[in-house]
């Protein structure tokens, strides 16, 4: 009997804890580029690249042969016990590229929320301090810690009660939704003046570019006046950047675009390829703050996963993907705005950086309201027409694209005339 999505979608229900979310009901069975094939043989053209992971496509042929000589050589020894080169070329080369004019070192781990975790950890260490602020919007993971630092309760923490303490919320600036620069800075000195001293704040957290919560971009004025308030009371600054990272935005890291260095920078998703790594860059006298054994772990900074990272740089220079990045983002923005002037009720806004590309809509024109119902019909109708899209927004609102930067002119205006068509479906 040959397998299906519906057959296999039953074995999931059964199998796999219902907490696992799952957007579209189809299994993959072959991957290539921008291409995905499902287990019943339809082709897609996908437009979430493994939400942010696959910047480089699928297989790419390079990175693939990396591994595979990994492969041959070692796979696992934590590294804490028997180190190996490729986890020290790495960090060296993570060090030159993220942005910062001081000496930095770099930790690796596996997961986003596990770099997360530990920039936090390194940020109490040289701080003396525990308390964290965060940003309305914000994701910054799974875990407990990281729950507690992202801005949106269902469904991340919904019935677990509250997360840890120490935490405050920050506004994020947003003019589209009428949040100055002036409101979000006035917001943590509220916090100062409310909640928690400066002297017992570690750092503040901020995604140069929010993933989950929308794909607002921070604006360049603010990141300069947050990095002024950092400094004036001995804050940390740490860079969420897990999904800007790795070339999404047309610089390797978002930051470099935002005038100012972070103290601390996160990074993971597209850094391997689709191999699971993540990891902290920062200022070397902060992340020595940690004696021995502080840091790290069993699977951290695997060899498998280093040779990815380390053939994905590579491609990105020999390929010249920040360059390919920003035409990605110029094709697919210019096609979008071209849609949203048909249909002006509904979409309310196309932003990017990069090619990391939203679309929000609302009803009727009103920001005031926004469309998740139009959002979820869209990304129904597109993967019934081939395309795999993905939503976000705090109220699920908004459409996002997270094509691979090595994806061919075609497919991109493929994709383009599929949401053209559902939108003119949805009118």
């Amino acid at each position: 009997m040959s397998k299906t999505n519906a057959s296999l979608m039953k074995r999931r229900e059964a199998a796999v804890a219902r907490g696992v979310g799952q957007i579209h009901p189809i299994f993959a069975d072959h991957a290539k580029n921008a291409t995905v094939t499902d287990v019943e043989g339809r082709e897609f053209i996908d437009f979430a690249g493994g939400i942010a992971v696959l910047n480089t496509g699928h297989l790419h042929p390079k990175v693939i042969a990396a591994v595979t000589e990994q492969l041959h050589k070692l796979t696992h020894t934590c590294f804490q016990v028997l180190a190996y080169e490729p986890y020290v070329e790495l960090c060296e080369k993570i060090n030159a590229k993220v942005p910062g004019d001081f000496t930095k070192k770099t930790l690796l781990v596996s997961t986003g929320s596990e770099a997360v975790e530990n920039a936090v950890k390194i940020a109490r260490a040289a701080t003396g301090r525990a308390g964290v602020i965060a940003f309305t919007g914000a994701y910054h993971g799974r875990t407990m810690m990281t729950l507690g630092l992202t801005g949106k309760v269902v469904p991340y923490s919904a019935g677990m009660g509250l997360m840890p303490g120490g935490i405050f919320r920050a506004l994020y600036p947003n003019e589209l939704h009428g949040v100055s620069i002036d409101d979000s800075i006035a917001s943590i000195e509220r916090i100062f003046k409310n909640d928690a001293e400066p002297r017992d704040i570690a750092a503040i957290i901020i995604e140069p570019v929010q993933g989950e919560g929308g794909f607002y971009v921070a604006p360049k004025e603010f990141m300069k006046r947050l990095r002024a308030l950092c400094d004036q009371h001995g804050i940390l600054m740490i860079a969420d950047e897990v999904q800007t990272g790795a070339g999404r935005t047309g610089t390797f890291f978002a930051m470099e675009q935002m005038g100012v260095a972070a103290d601390l920078t996160t990074f993971a998703k597209s850094i391997a390829g689709g191999f699971p790594l993540a990891g902290v860059c920062g200022k070397a006298e902060y992340m020595d703050a940690i004696a021995p054994g502080g840091l790290g772990g069993t699977y951290a900074g695997s060899p498998i996963a280093c040779a990815a990272a380390l053939a994905v740089i590579e491609v990105f220079e020999e390929e010249h993907l920040l360059d390919r990045c920003k035409a990605v983002g110029e094709r697919l923005v210019t096609g979008l705005k071209k849609i949203q002037a048909k249909y002006p009720a509904v979409i309310g806004d196309v932003r990017a950086l990069g090619a990391m590309i939203a679309i929000e809509l609302f009803d009727n024109g009103d920001t005031h309201k926004p469309n998740a119902a139009a959002v979820a019909k869209v990304v129904a109708k597109a993967r019934d027409k081939g395309l795999i899209l993905l939503s976000c927004g705090t109220y699920g609102n908004v459409l996002r694209v997270l094509v691979p930067l090595t994806a061919p002119d075609e497919q991109l205006d493929k994709g383009l005339a599929i949401i053209e068509e559902c939108f003119a479906e949805l009118a």
